[in-house]
């Protein structure tokens, strides 16, 4: 419990923490940002570490000025930690399949398989753009790729859509945060703004849960 609750004080400051870490390690900050993204994409037992807020959080400390951040190098940087983490992930799915969702850690099965099945009820609705779709919604930008492997998509298909929602999801939500994040308000309530981006993030797989179970209902 203390582990999440550690978990979530540092999605909801994320700001404050990275800004810290910039201070206290300078430009290791840069790979310190590569691994988070690299294993939150590319290891399949990974979905709860932070995403979408971490993004917005570099962008917005690359736009302090008591730092020597460059937010064109984070979003390079992130762009292909992100696109090895998801080609990793298709791999372990193409090559070892269901057996890596058996990992257990502490005693806990991490992937649940309500969420492999709502990542299956992605693809059979969006296909391969799924790759692209699953980079702004939680747990299933993890589970994404693992599926696509396990599900023996074509690698061309794969990496074509893996690079775009890559390219997509790093500039949009880092440039997003260096833009935003010199706004007084925005530094003021960031919390709140983590918040919004977890709710919109999510929304999508809320809207299918939802629309699911309507669905049932009038069956």
């Amino acid at each position: 419990m203390e582990v999440l609750l550690n978990l979530f004080d540092f999605v909801m400051h994320i700001d404050q923490h990275l800004n810290q870490f910039a201070n206290d390690y300078g430009l290791w900050l840069y790979a310190i940002l590569f691994l988070i993204i690299f294993v939150e994409t590319g290891v399949v037992v990974m979905p709860f570490l932070p995403g979408d807020s971490l993004l917005f959080a570099a962008g917005m400390v690359a736009a302090l000025a008591d730092n020597d951040l460059n937010v064109w190098i984070i979003v390079g940087l992130l762009i292909i930690a992100a696109i090895l983490g998801d080609t990793l992930n298709y791999t372990i799915g193409r090559s070892i399949g269901y057996k890596a969702v058996q990992i257990k850690i502490f005693g806990k099965q991490f992937v649940q398989p309500e969420h492999l099945n709502k990542t299956h009820e992605f693809y059979e609705k969006y296909g391969a753009k799924t790759i692209v779709i699953a980079r702004f919604v939680p747990i299933v930008r993890t589970l994404a790729p693992f599926v696509a492997g396990i599900g023996k998509m074509s690698y061309k298909t794969f990496i074509t859509y893996n690079v775009i929602g890559g390219v997509i999801w790093i500039t949009s939500l880092t440039l997003a945060g260096y833009f935003l994040g010199s706004i007084q308000w925005v530094q003021d309530n960031f919390s709140k703004v983590v918040l919004a981006i977890i709710v919109i993030s999510i929304f999508p797989l809320i809207f299918e849960i939802y629309k699911e179970k309507f669905s049932k209902k009038q069956a």
